[in-house]
């Protein structure tokens, strides 16, 4: 079973490297990320969300369902954490007079 698992890593570490041949350099200007997207949330953030900040604008009006579905993930995953810690705190009370 070890070593089915190592082969699944290394194959997994193999593709990963394969794939991240294939991305853009970084700080590369001529990146579609660079060339396609900033320039338009840059342009037209203003106008079409009315946001003074651009950041603002991007996270809240154009990645805005994003934005909230990481909001939602990081509040559940608190909410558990604390339940699942108050939950060992009784326990270990109820084990300890």
């Amino acid at each position: 079973m070890r070593r089915l698992s190592w082969l699944v890593l290394v194959f997994a570490a193999f593709v990963f490297f394969f794939a991240a041949g294939d991305l853009p350099a970084v700080g590369d200007p001529d990146s579609p990320p660079n060339t396609h997207v900033s320039p338009r949330y840059i342009e037209a953030s203003y106008k079409e969300t009315g946001a003074l900040n651009t950041v603002t604008g991007v996270l809240a009006d154009y990645r805005g369902y994003d934005t909230l579905g990481e909001t939602v993930v990081i509040f559940t995953a608190g909410i558990a954490s604390l339940l699942i810690l108050g939950w060992m705190s009784t326990k270990e009370e109820e084990n300890h007079p």
